[in-house]
């Protein structure tokens, strides 16, 4: 058997450069890695892989991408954290056009397999107002009540996957991430999550001695966070199961954010007055992750405890801001 050839769309984003990363380790695989940003923006970058600077919102790049693929990766989207998905909304909604053109150019290239990043963000608000929120099943995307602008655009592209294999026999597997975190993504800049975001803002504190944090919200809104390795582990095996329904693909450890808080206090030995901005954007109340369908389809799902993820994660946060400081 010769090689399979798979591309990630996104390489040189969070999730992306670590799928590549998993892959070219195996020579069972030629990988290609395609992203917009220069490549020395790219948070992970590796010699063994074809690497393409493209704009994925053009029809020509997406060609260039699939062309002789065996399997696509769309992690590709324009998208960060609650503040910027919720001041961004025609941004997030126009990484429509990567799906449309990706899937058109794969069912013009013969690919084989297809797989889809969608979000819990496509989640009905109604279930999510609760902050001892009922964990959110596939089935509660509908109705549709998704999040404006980001969660509508994920929901449609979901729907264009599904149809393109009912119609085209493109084979596509589709997972909804809840909240991936973990060393080699955005911490700052403002498109970086409430992890991120949690474990800078304590490292500065502890760096600059100014011993105060602020929070978005009254911290209560609760969230489960899953950690990246779980992530690339998921994505894995629902191509090799080519399971084609739409899963969730998180943790169901909730915590508030103010745990959370707590919790990157304890990982830095240090205790901070807290400022909570109540202007500032939150997202829903709750939102969690019900797992019965995916342990029922993969017999397996995600599992590193949140202390041990944020450890690491806090470790190499902390390593990257000492390196500016210095």
């Amino acid at each position: 058997m010769g090689k399979t050839n798979i591309v990630v769309c996104g390489a040189g984003g969070f999730i992306g450069g670590h799928l590549v990363e998993h892959f070219r380790q195996n020579d069972d695989y030629f990988v290609r890695a395609v992203d917009i940003k220069p490549y020395n923006e790219w948070f992970q970058i590796f010699d063994n892989v074809e690497n393409l600077q493209l704009d994925l919102r053009e029809k020509k790049s997406c060609e260039i991408s699939v062309k002789s693929m065996h399997r696509v990766y769309n992690l590709a989207a324009d998208m960060g954290g609650i503040g910027f998905i919720e001041n961004n909304k025609a941004m997030c909604m126009l990484s429509v056009l990567i799906n449309t053109h990706l899937l058109q150019a794969s069912k013009s290239s013969n690919v084989k397999q297809y797989f889809y990043a969608s979000s819990a963000c496509v989640y009905n608000a109604d279930k999510q107002k609760n902050t001892n929120v009922v964990p959110l099943k596939e089935g509660d995307a509908y109705p549709a009540m998704p999040e404006d602008g980001y969660g509508w655009e994920k929901l449609f592209s979901e729907r264009m996957c599904r149809h393109f294999h009912e119609d085209f026999n493109l084979s596509t597997n589709i997972y909804r991430f809840h909240n991936v975190y973990g060393p080699h993504g955005t911490y700052d800049g403002g498109r970086e999550k409430a992890p991120a975001a949690i474990c800078r803002k304590v490292i500065d504190a502890k760096l600059t001695n100014k011993h105060e944090i602020e929070i978005w919200g009254d911290g209560n809104q609760t969230r489960s966070f899953m950690y990246i390795t779980d992530c690339i582990k998921g994505m894995e095996l629902i191509t090799e199961k080519n399971i084609h329904e739409p899963l969730n693909l998180g943790s169901n450890e909730l915590i508030t954010i103010n745990g959370l808080v707590d919790m990157v206090e304890d990982i830095a030995g240090i205790k901070l007055l807290r400022k909570h901005d109540l202007s500032a954007p939150k997202g829903v109340n709750g939102r969690n992750s019900d797992n019965t369908r995916i342990m029922e389809l993969l017999g397996w799902e995600p599992n590193v405890p949140l202390k041990t993820g944020m450890e690491l994660t806090y470790k190499w946060i902390y390593d990257q801001i000492c390196k500016k400081y210095n």
